[in-house]
């Protein structure tokens, strides 16, 4: 029984140090981000349109610490605000940090086809 718990024990040592991708999606399903709280409402924010405070609690999940999906999410959803706030340099700036994330990062078909950011998304995109 013994024996069980320190092999265990060193197992889940050398998981946490090791930073391959599927460690660190294992360990994000157990270890939630310390920006969990603050994406969560940040999105919610953003879907009732009050995107000031959505903007500041995105940026502060971002700051606090994300796992790379939620990363690409606060990005992404940051872009959107800029953009349909008159903003497009910080709007492209947010793409790219998404991107830079997430190289093969795609929007979905209804946000591929927003008139604002859909040709921004592309022209940044293509320009990577």
């Amino acid at each position: 029984m013994m024996n069980r718990l320190l092999v265990s024990a060193v197992t889940l040592a050398l998981l946490a140090a090791c930073s391959s991708e599927p460690v660190r999606s294992f360990r994000e399903i157990f270890e939630p981000a310390k920006g969990q709280a603050a994406l969560t409402t940040g999105l919610k924010q953003y879907e009732e349109g009050d995107y000031a405070d959505s903007a500041k609690n995105l940026q502060g999940a971002l700051d606090k610490g994300l796992g790379e999906r939620d990363k690409v999410t606060a990005h992404k959803h940051l872009a959107f605000i800029h953009c349909i706030s008159s903003r497009e340099r910080q709007c492209r700036d947010e793409f790219r940090k998404a991107l830079a994330v997430d190289p093969s990062m795609n929007l979905a078909p209804a946000e591929a086809g927003h008139p604002i950011w859909g040709p921004i998304f592309r022209a940044v995109k293509a320009g990577r």
